[in-house]
């Protein structure tokens, strides 16, 4: 686990609440025009309040109130904002011993996410728990890779989404963790786990092909490194062409900017993660050329509740 001390320290422009790698301005908001604006969580397991005061690590950092006030401010800010989530929105504190995560998908509704991949803690109450707070998601979400047909669960999990901002098509799908060892057989029940190599270049291939995008990101909840064989992000984009943006969660790792990774056609695909319990907003601006629809990134990241950051 990083430590708060570290972690303030990593934040280089703190002053502003975020990271800035690549030429961003300081200023917290306002200073990039932008085609189209990702924000992004993960991890954030529950933690609808802030961190305590006397917490060892982030005392006084995070609380949903504040992200969500921050995304209000960014979209007053924003034309086009994409508000996604990889997974591991359950457990953790006691709003889910209690709501069993109803009260986390129904705020996060109310902030306007699009969407959110599985993670393995949305296993915790098993499908049929998993489906009862699903009503609540007024967003799609998203496993590709996840079989649930016959389980209570497969009403309310999709393999993809597609969002379109002026003509610039964005296409969206969820992977899930290997279950088996990291999920009790009990709790994900006759849930079945597929290739998420096969999978995900299935979905690439329809977002591209069929659906016409001209930005794949995928959410993902593998984690974003190993070594023990296990599948991770840093692999997936090793070996999957075409998507742009890879989304991390489950190893709560936090990136202060996204790795590049070189894919098996020589294209490079980032792929970010920011930790874990809210306590860090990403955010990815996307520039658009209307000419040859060729984009340039620029990323940084919040911290949420900083008193020298936002909020």
């Amino acid at each position: 686990m990083i430590s708060r001390k570290d972690f303030l320290k990593k934040s280089a422009f703190l002053a502003a609440g975020a990271i800035a790698p690549i030429g961003i301005g300081s200023r917290l908001f306002g200073e990039i025009p932008s085609d189209l604006t990702i924000l992004y969580t993960n991890d954030t397991h529950a933690r609808l309040d802030p961190f305590p005061d006397n917490a060892v690590e982030f005392a006084g950092l995070g609380g949903i109130a504040r992200r969500a006030s921050l995304v209000k401010k960014i979209r007053s800010q924003s034309k086009n904002v994409l508000l996604l989530d990889a997974g591991d929105v359950f457990q953790g504190t006691p709003w889910f011993d209690v709501y069993g995560g109803e009260i986390d998908l129904k705020l996060m509704s109310e902030m306007g996410y699009d969407a959110m991949a599985v993670g393995n803690h949305e296993f915790d109450r098993g499908p049929d728990g998993f489906a009862e707070a699903a009503q609540k998601a007024e967003f799609p979400i998203l496993a590709a890779n996840y079989d649930a047909s016959g389980t209570p669960m497969n009403s309310y999990l999709e393999r993809l989404i597609v969002r379109e901002f002026n003509g610039f098509r964005v296409g969206i799908f969820g992977l899930g963790i290997e279950l088996d060892g990291v999920v009790s057989p009990e709790l994900y029940g006759d849930v079945k786990h597929r290739d998420p190599i096969a999978w995900a270049n299935g979905m690439k291939n329809s977002l591209i092909d069929y659906h016409k995008c001209d930005y794949i990101i995928c959410l993902s909840h593998l984690g974003f490194r190993y070594n023990n064989g296990r599948m991770d992000d840093l692999t997936l984009a090793k070996k999957v062409a075409g998507i742009d943006l890879i989304i991390g969660a489950h190893t709560h790792t936090f990136l202060d900017y996204p790795v590049g990774v070189m894919n098996p056609e020589g294209g490079v695909t980032q792929v970010t993660q920011m930790g874990h319990g809210g306590v860090r907003l990403g955010r990815i601006d996307l520039n658009i050329n209307s000419a040859d629809q060729k984009v340039k990134t620029s990323d940084r990241f919040y911290v949420v509740g900083e008193k020298t950051g936002y909020l």
